[in-house]
Order: structure tokens, then sequence, then C-alpha cells
């Protein structure tokens, strides 16, 4: 006799078919604790006796009612866990059931098992017609029980939805974080009896949970939803979208994006999407405005604030940077506890999904190349291996569009530069770079190099080689010194060979994918037809390379765990080869060229810094101190290309925020770690004592020889010289303050020679700006004007001075090209150095005058001690707490 399933309203009968699609039979255990529980799950009630069903000893249960946890496989075999509970059922409609059978529902009188699971909605007909007062009165009453039986339902359909995310959890699609938020957040939602269909009818808290599981795990949400009445995934962008600078995807600013696409404007047509983090201190903060507490984590539908869910650590902010046009457009932020990659995945999922549904397309998307990047880039499709890299991922709605990937250039030049100093020596297949080159070129400071000039030029002469400290460790200018520094025969640098073509190699990778400017020159500038073949060319010749590096041991770089900082820029040069193929050429493609300084981070980290600063804290900001800080920002904020620095950033620009992310890269870094001397800053007595002021001579004397008083005009400008060198961060404005001798040294920006004294020579643009500063100092401090109070006067002789250079246009001549680098805006690296060297003047002379208490000093023979008051007397003695500007 053939046995059929004992669960309500299984059809399934134990047969060779069934057999053959895998569902296997289970007989009801023996032991009564088990059995009973069995019993109960089943939850089902004999018609006749109107009493719990008692299953016979032929009773059975189909594989369909145990979840897949349940079973355990040995080899082709599978069998039942021990102490496994059947928990997957579908019961009919009770209510449709009476009007069948009435003998039928009045069998499911019997009260229902608590953990039973119900996995339909159960509705009540309130229009069931009433034949007579009797027949009436009994179905009224039979109506009261199944109402009653409904309401059951309901919390029973509601125990199942945990139900089924506890069994979520424990297959690993869904972790244990979510899942303790998920109930401790929701624990209370009413799971209301109606079938949604329309977006309006779904309640706030209802739309907090489905979005809450949809960024979570992706898999988790399909899941349930195939049970439960979730909207679609794509639905739920429109519910991440706030106003008014609140958590979620800025409605003003798409707006606003929406607006130039309807336009027409082809500069937005095509973005680069970036998204990176911002540390949050976790405390709860009382909003008075919205009347609630701040610092609960928000994904865009409003904060989750049970008691047992965590405090924001993280904000994820967004931004799209225009392909051509070079705008920039912070798209939101979230409030997080814990970054994962798939959270991070699925934000930007939504974030294209926004994008495109107010026609803007995106290209790329660039992050950090971090382990939260790495989750992230797999979650979304990206491959990131040495024999099998997959550069681009599926359009979440379009099947045939694809996106590239890109990490950034700069986090993967700290990674490389953390394997190198680590390991001290990385081999290619004929060389090795040391690292021991690196220590002992910024350990080279102020060691004589006798007979230098001899060699080179032919001059005898006595110099010192003095490191720019402000220099990048991989750069030309580190490959070009080591090289000079091997042509002169010094012992340290013999077999430096290795080093030079691994730091030259990194340093091309880097320009390649840090290209900022349509003027730049060769790697620095656009990506297009012509010369598309050298970079491809350095691209390969990049890829063979790193294919045979290996560390002391012989291990690959590329198979052991040091590898993201490589695999890094191949993946970068597989998109950028993928991105050129599709877009670029041929020539009826969209585009012309690429500028790859769009696929960096640089615009992102230029608006956090812009946010730190707005948050006005030493330490991680709150969530209230940075919602108040982006909403300032938004406020400000313009999408014309070009107006950003001036309504939104200050003076700073993505060239400088460049600098300072690869600070750390700088030589001074490497010089800290291993000479804990600071560097040496000549005291103001120096510059008394080498002919400013002497102090072995009287005053009258010492100022009415000519000529001395302009070899004190050369040390001053040289002092000025060395003290911003040490302040400035970037490079190519540390080699303009000191005169370059390409006959000595042909190593590029990294040597200075010291020529007098320990001090180095300044260039001619320093010794000018110092010269025009003296004359305008000696000329408007003795006009007397009592009109202005000491922070007017400073304001006014700084003016006077800017005043008389502005018709100097030869001034820092070699920064022409350097301009070019960043945005070409009034506040430059060119304007700010101008104005730091008179201010850095001033301070000396403000210095000095209260040294040895003079009012005025000037350079000629009518210098003397003034008795009297002078009005401009603060004025030289209020410059020495003048702030140098922090040019980078």
């Amino acid at each position: 006799m053939t046995r059929s399933c004992s669960a309500l309203g299984c059809t399934t009968r134990d047969n060779g078919l069934s057999r053959k699609r895998g569902i296997s039979f289970h007989q009801f255990p023996i032991d009564a604790i088990q059995r009973t529980k069995w019993i109960h799950a089943v939850n089902r009630a004999d018609p006749k006796s109107k009493k719990v069903w008692i299953p016979g000893p032929g009773a059975i249960l189909c594989s369909r009612h145990f979840a897949e946890a349940d079973f355990e496989s040995y080899g082709m075999r599978r069998k039942l866990r021990k102490g496994a509970v059947p928990s997957v059922f579908q019961y009919k409609d009770p209510l449709s059931t009476h009007l069948r059978n009435r003998r039928s529902q009045k069998a499911l009188k019997q009260p229902f098992s608590h953990d039973a699971p119900h996995e339909q909605i159960i509705t009540v007909d309130h229009n069931y017609s009433l034949q007579s007062p009797a027949m009436a009165a009994e179905q009224q009453t039979e109506m009261k029980e199944i109402v009653q039986s409904a309401q059951r339902c309901l919390s029973y359909r509601e125990r199942k939805v945990f139900s089924v995310i506890n069994v979520l959890a424990k297959k690993k699609l869904l972790s244990e974080e979510a899942m303790s938020l998920l109930q401790a957040q929701f624990s209370d939602l009413q799971w209301e009896s109606c079938s949604w269909r329309q977006m309006t009818e779904y309640s706030m808290e209802m739309r907090q949970f489905a979005c809450t599981l949809q960024l979570y795990s992706s898999k988790a949400y399909d899941y349930v939803r195939k049970n439960f009445p979730l909207p679609h995934p794509s639905s739920l962008t429109n519910w991440l979208s706030n106003d008014e600078g609140c958590p979620g995807f800025s409605n003003s600013i798409l707006s606003h994006l929406q607006q130039k696409v309807e336009q027409g404007e082809e500069a937005y047509q095509y973005c680069s999407l970036m998204i990176d983090g911002m540390a949050l201190k976790k405390q709860l903060e009382w909003d008075p405005v919205t009347q609630r507490l701040v610092g609960f984590v928000d994904l865009g539908t409003g904060a989750l604030d049970a008691d047992e869910a965590p405090l924001a650590s993280e904000a994820i902010v967004l931004m799209a940077v225009g392909v051509h046009g070079h705008w920039r457009a912070p798209l939101g932020y979230f409030f997080v506890n814990g970054t994962t990659g798939h959270l991070l995945a699925q934000l930007l999922c939504q974030t294209i999904n926004k994008l495109s549904s107010i026609g803007i397309t995106v290209l790329s998307v660039t992050s950090a190349a971090t382990a939260h990047g790495v989750e992230m880039a797999k979650a979304l499709g990206i491959r990131i291996d040495a024999s099998n890299i997959q550069c681009t991922f599926q359009h979440p709605h379009s099947a045939t569009h694809r996106i590239s990937y890109f990490f950034d250039a700069c986090h993967m030049l700290q990674l490389i530069r953390n394997v190198f100093q680590c390991f001290h020596r990385i081999q290619s297949i004929d060389e090795t770079a040391h690292w021991q080159h690196i220590v002992d070129l910024v350990t080279l400071q102020k060691k004589e190099l006798l007979h230098i000039s001899d060699r080179l030029s032919g001059r005898p002469r006595n110099s010192e080689l003095r490191v720019n400290y402000a220099a990048q460790l991989f750069s030309e200018s580190v490959a070009g010194t080591l090289e000079c520094l091997q042509l002169l025969g010094l012992p340290s640098f013999h077999n430096c060979n290795g080093t030079i073509k691994f730091v030259r190699l990194m340093s091309y990778l880097f320009d390649i994918f840090h290209g900022r400017s349509c003027y730049g020159t060769g790697l620095k500038g656009l990506v297009s037809s012509e010369n598309y073949a050298k970079i491809n060319h350095l691209l390969t010749e990049a890829r063979n390379a790193f294919a045979t590096l290996t560390d002391t041991l012989g291990r690959h770089f590329l198979n052991g765990k040091h590898k993201l900082g490589f695999l890094g820029f191949l993946l970068n040069a597989e998109s950028l080869k993928w991105l050129y193929t599709n877009y670029i050429f041929p020539k009826n493609m969209p585009f012309r060229y690429l500028l790859t300084y769009t696929f960096s981070l640089d615009h992102l980290e230029l608006f956090l810094r812009a946010l730190r600063q707005m948050c006005a804290s030493s330490d991680n900001p709150t969530c209230m101190m940075f919602q108040a800080a982006y909403c300032k920002l938004i406020t400000k904020y313009s999408l014309t290309p070009g107006l950003q620095q001036n309504l939104l950033l200050g003076d700073m620009s993505t060239l400088d925020v460049s600098i300072v992310r690869r600070t750390d890269l700088a030589l001074d870094t490497i010089h800290s770690q291993y000479d804990r001397g600071s560097v040496e800053i000549p005291s103001t007595d120096y510059v008394y004592c080498t002919g400013h002021i002497s102090v072995n001579s009287t005053l009258s004397n010492a100022l009415t020889d000519l000529s001395l008083y302009a070899e004190s005009l050369t040390y001053t400008a040289g002092f000025v010289a060395e003290k911003l060198a040490a302040v400035i961060r970037c490079e190519a404005c540390v080699t303009s303050l000191f005169v370059s001798d390409d006959k000595i040294l042909k190593c590029g920006l990294l040597l200075c020679i010291k020529k007098i004294g320990s001090l180095s020579l300044p260039s001619e643009s320093v010794h000018q700006i110092v010269r025009i500063s003296d004359q305008v100092l000696k000329t408007h401090a003795r006009v007397e004007d009592y009109k202005l109070n000491p922070k007017q006067q400073d304001m006014y002789l700084e003016q006077k001075i800017l005043y008389e250079l502005s018709g100097q246009s030869h001034l820092f001549t070699e920064l022409n090209n350097h301009l070019f680098d960043g945005e070409l805006c009034v506040i430059n690296h060119y304007t700010r150095l101008l104005r730091n060297v008179v201010q850095c003047y001033l301070n000396v002379r403000a210095e000095h005058a209260k040294t040895w208490g003079l009012e005025y000093c000037s350079g000629r023979h009518g210098w003397k001690r003034l008795t009297g008051k002078h009005p401009f007397s603060s004025s030289l003695k209020t410059y020495k707490s003048i702030q140098i500007l922090p040019v980078p």
C-alpha cells in the first residue's frame, strides 16, 4: 500500500516517482518528546474527535517539510539530523475551508500550537449571508472563532518572518549583527492583513524593514520576498532619499543633476562614482529641532532607535564626478555601524539605479584599496586574480551595460611602499631593488662630497648635498638622484640599478592613473589615441615585471598575502584598457580623451576634508556634528564646473589634497623614521651674525657698507627659503625656493647644493621678493596713519608689498608647468607661495626689531636707533605671530 505524507494539504506519495525527484520520507520518531514536537509542528486536528491528531505507526512526513539545515550527508546518502523538527508547511485559508466544508472547518477549531508557522495571510469575508436566526447565531459564533483564528495567524506570520530570518542567519545568508538589529528594531512590527499593491500602502516601519534587510543581504531579501509581500528591490531606491541634509540620497542634488541632463548638457551624461567612509564618534545627542535622539544607525529611512540597536560608527559618503566637465556632486551619506563589503555594494547598486533614473550613465566605480574595498569589489562581481582579472561588473538593471572598477592609486602606492620597507628587498629576474638605498638617500643630509665640482663642472667648489624632503618616494626625481649618486661613485649607491628601475616604474604607473590636466605632458596628460600606444606599452611592461617580483625567499608577491597593491594596479590597467576600447577608440565613440584623475578618490577626500574642517573638532565628529556640517556644505554647493573651490572648499584644491594624502610617501617621513632629529632650521641669530646685523661691529659701520647690505639681503632670502622649505609639502614649490645648478647635479628636483656656509643659496625669485619687500618696508613704515589699528596696519603693509610685486611677471618661472597640475583658479600654488615669502620675511624683520630693540632698521647709511614712538612699531613687532599659509 502506497503511503502519503501526513501533513495537511500535502499530496506527496511515497512512490518511485517521488524518490526520483529527490524526495525522502521519514517516520514519526519513537522518542516521546521528539514525537510530541513533530505532532505540534504538524498541527493537525482529528475531524471526528476534534482533538489533536495522533499519528499511526505508518504515518510519515516528506522531506519538503524540513529545512535544508535539518539534513546531513554521508557521501551519496542523506539523513535527518538528530533532533530535527519539521518547520515548512503550507496551510489552506481556514475561512475558505469553512465555506467549502463546515465539518472540516469545525475540525480546525482546535487551538493552534504557538510553534505552528503560517505563510499566508488570513482574510475574513464580512458579507457572509445568513439563512435563519438560529443559523445566524451559530454562524456568528463560528465567524467569531474564525476571526480569532485569523488574528492568531497574523501573530504566527510575524513569528514566521523572524524564524525565516533565523534560518537565513544559520545558513550564513545574513550576519548575526543584522539579524539582531532586525529583531530588536522590528519585533513589534504590525503585519497588516492586506496585500500591498501600491508603494504608498507600506508603513514607515515596513519601509525600514525592507530597506534594512535588502542592504544587509540581498539574497535574504529575495528569499523572504518569495513568501511575504515585499516590493521589488529596485523600488527601494525611492525610499532611501531625503531632504534637508538627513541620511540618505540628497533629493536637491539629484534634482539639480536631472535639470542639467534635461537641458541637454553633455558634461553631465557620464560620471564616475566613488565611495568612502568617515569615522564617527559613538554618542547619542538630543536634536532640539527634530525632537529626536541622533546617533543611531540610519540607512536613509529613519534612525533604527531600538534599545538594542547599535550606535553609528561610520558615515558612508557617495560622490559622482563628471568624466567630462570636471563637476563633483555629493549624492548622500548613510550612518552605519561596522562596514561590510556587501553593504557597500548594495549602496552602490542603489546609487547607480538612482543616477540611471535621471539619465546619467555611470562609467566606473572607485574605492579605497582596503579590505572592505576588496570585499565590495568581489560582491559586485569583480575578480582580482593574477591569472584571471575581471575588471567590470553588470549594471544592476541593464543587461547591455557594464561598469569598470578602479582602486585608488594613492592607496596602492602606500601598500607597495609598506611591502618594500618590510621586506627590504624586492627581486626580479635579473635585478634587485634595495630599501637601504632609499634610507641612505634620506640620510645623506650634510655629508660633504669633496671634489664633486671638479668631477662634473671642472670648477673647484666646496659644496654639500641637501635632500629635498618634500620629494615623493616613487618619483622621477628620486630615480634621477640615485642615478646621479651612482655616477658620483658613492659606495652606498654602487649597485642601485634595480632600485632605480623599480622606483621609476612605480612613478610611471602613478602618473598614468593620476593625469589631472589636459595641458599635462607625457604620462601626466590625457589618455587619447595619440599616446595610448605608449601607455599600453608601459602597462604591459608593469604586468610582466609584477609577475616576476619575489621576496628574499623566492615567493611571488602576486600569490602571497601582500599582493593587493600590485594586483590593484593590474586591475586598474585592465579597466583603463576596457574604457579606451569601449568609449574612445574608434573615433565615433563618446569621448576623444580621458583624464584618469577622474577615477581618483581625491575628489571625495576633498569633500570629506571640508566636512572635517567645518565640524571644527580634533576628534572624530558625532553624528549630529556631521549632519550639521553636511547641511551647511550642501546649501553652499554649486554644480557649476570650477566653482567648488570658491563656494565650498575654500583655498584647497585637488592638487593640494593629492599632496596631503601622499604625505607619508614623502622622504621626510622616511627620514623621521631613521633620524629622530628634526630638519634643522637656521636660527635668526645666524642671519644677524652673517651680515644682516653684525654683533662684533658698531651699528653705524655695519650699515654704511652697501655690499654688506646686499649680502645681508641674500642671507635673509636664504633664511626665508630654509624656513619655508621645512613646512611646504609640495616638491615643485620647495625646489623653486633655491638656486638650481644643472651644471653640478642633473638629478631633477631632489637635491640642492649648499654653497654659503650651512645655508642654501635662495633662488632669484625669492631674492627679488625680499629686496622689494625691504624697499616697501622702508618707504611705508615711516608713514603716519593713526586711524589704523595694529591689525589693519599689518594688512596695509602686506598689501603694499604684494601690490609692488604684482608687476613682477618673471617670478617663479619654474612653476609655470606646475600650475597646470591643478585647477586654474586665482588662489593657486603661485599666489600662496608669493604671499608666504612676504609674510615669512616680515616675521623675520619683526623678530629682528624685537631682539635688537629697534623700531625700524634700514639697510643704508641712514640706519639709526629710533627713540620716539613710531606709529608702525606694532606692525613690526606683531608680525612675529603671523601664521604661514599652509601650502601642501
